[in-house]
């Protein structure tokens, strides 16, 4: 059933009513639109301890940064601010109120669209809060892309949003996914994106981010979300920041050698690039959130299962709702990286440029390879083998590459014009011994426990799988 929503004026009433609710709401370049909404409402006084805006960048400094500058919209500052505010709320009014009280810092530092509407519109908005009284604090933290062309209507915008975050922050704790939903409560999707939402605490420390952040790419209200080697959700723009970005989409159920090789071989022909630095590189393995449903719902420890094994080999993971690689490209193009490369193989790769793929685009094939092709951008195209047994576990024949694909004549010249300015590349240096290995192949070997998966897959691959018993395996049959 489709719940009942308040509006975001009978929310914040619902909040000023709440007499064990009270704290402090901190803004910074967004304006006091959130406790704006709480102050109109009526009876705010009973919530709000404080109220602060600092506009100046040296008030903000001075209150939030120890007069040390740095970035202004971040999540260091956000954390800087809840810091500050949490404490100096806690440390002056413990023991001094009547009635037992639940206290709580909001923040927010954003810059919204200015006067030439030319400028990055987005911002940080978190929340330090006790769910019971006299108890350690929870904390929630978002970053925001403001999609509207109007910094009045990107106002409002903020200030319902950040009367959601708090009012779930008391409502919808204990339900991380209807939390996630009741953010967007009288916000339509084409307002605001969330790219990136984590929580922590004592009374939160079931929830996994990265499952909150699948939740996001779901439910429409972000394109895609990142997890770093170590599982941590980082907002995609810092993360990406500057850096020569390695993508390779797959199901990773789980990795195997094939796709391990595919990463190895594809990253040996980047460290070639004229840009290239170790630190300045970063790998992505992109799982589409459509690989991911089952009957209309993620398989939440399948989805876990992949991504602890790409972590567990050193991989950073994406999540995105793309289908075409064109949107995925596009996607990338938003930031400000250096070069992107995409590591696809000859069957996908036969598939990205049929034109049958492009009749929903005006301009057919060549729409969608003027948005894939971009300057900084170039496919690896990893070879096949036209004969493979895998019963004998062999693959035979010589290698099929791009250069062996047969196209129509209309297709013809704009293929070899991509082929000969480079933005089509052969991985030569590859395993060819094991491309006989298949995907399904060896995610039914495991369910099933028909021996030899085990050296299809790379060894800590096999040890996780046996251990933690991942994907369904139940232990190898015996043969009799």
């Amino acid at each position: 059933m489709e719940r009942d929503i308040p509006s975001a004026n009978r929310k914040a009433l619902i909040i000023n009513l709440d007499t064990s609710i009270y704290g402090t709401i901190a803004e910074i370049g967004g304006g006091q639109e959130v406790a704006r909404q709480f102050f109109q409402a009526g009876g705010a006084s009973g919530t709000i301890a404080k109220s602060i805006s600092a506009y100046d960048k040296l008030f903000s400094d001075r209150l939030y940064n120890q007069n040390k500058p740095g970035k202004y919209v971040s999540e260091g500052r956000l954390c800087k601010m809840l810091d500050e505010e949490y404490n100096d709320l806690v440390g002056l009014l413990t023991g001094k109120r009547e009635n037992p009280t639940k206290y709580f810092a909001f923040a927010n530092t954003v810059t919204t669209l200015n006067y030439q509407k030319d400028n990055y519109s987005n911002g940080w908005m978190g929340m330090r809060f006790q769910h019971d009284p006299e108890t350690e604090p929870n904390e929630v933290l978002l970053h925001v892309n403001l999609l509207e062309q109007d910094t009045l209507l990107q106002q409002q915008t903020l200030g319902i949003l950040g009367v959601n975050l708090i009012f779930a922050c008391y409502h919808f704790i204990k339900h991380p996914v209807e939390f996630i939903r009741s953010l967007m409560d009288n916000i339509s999707k084409d307002r605001i994106e969330i790219t990136m939402m984590r929580m922590r605490g004592p009374d939160l420390d079931y929830v996994d981010n990265r499952l909150l952040g699948v939740q996001l790419v779901k439910n429409g209200m972000t394109s895609a979300m990142i997890f770093d080697r170590n599982g941590e959700v980082q907002q995609p723009s810092d993360i990406l920041y500057k850096k020569n970005v390695l993508l390779f989409r797959g199901a990773f159920r789980p990795i195997h050698k094939v796709g391990f090789d595919m990463l190895k071989s594809s990253y040996r022909i980047f460290k070639r690039d004229e840009d290239y630095t170790r630190e300045n590189t970063l790998s992505l393995c992109e799982i589409s959130v459509n690989n991911l449903l089952r009957k209309g719902e993620i398989d939440e420890r399948d989805f876990l299962e992949r991504v602890d094994l790409l972590n567990g080999l050193g991989q950073n993971v994406m999540i995105s709702k793309f289908r075409e690689y064109y949107r995925l490209v596009s996607y990338f193009s938003q930031f400000a990286i250096k070069n992107l490369r995409v590591v696809i193989g000859i069957p996908t790769f036969l598939k990205v440029i049929n034109e049958k793929y492009y009749t929903d685009l005006k301009g057919g094939i060549l729409e969608a390879f003027g948005k894939l092709f971009v300057n900084n951008m170039k496919l690896y195209i990893y070879p096949t083998i036209p004969s493979v047994s895998i019963k004998t576990r062999e693959a035979a024949g010589e290698l099929l590459t791009s250069k062996d694909i047969h196209l129509s004549d209309e297709e013809e010249d704009l293929y070899h014009y991509l082929i000969k300015s480079r933005k089509i590349l052969d991985i030569t240096d590859v395993r060819k011994e094991w491309l006989y290995i298949d995907s399904a192949n060896v995610l039914r070997m495991i369910r099933e426990g028909e021996p030899g998966w085990e050296e299809m897959v790379p060894k800590y691959v096999e040890k996780e799988v046996k251990e933690k018993r991942l994907f369904g395996y139940q232990g190898n049959k015996v043969k009799k």
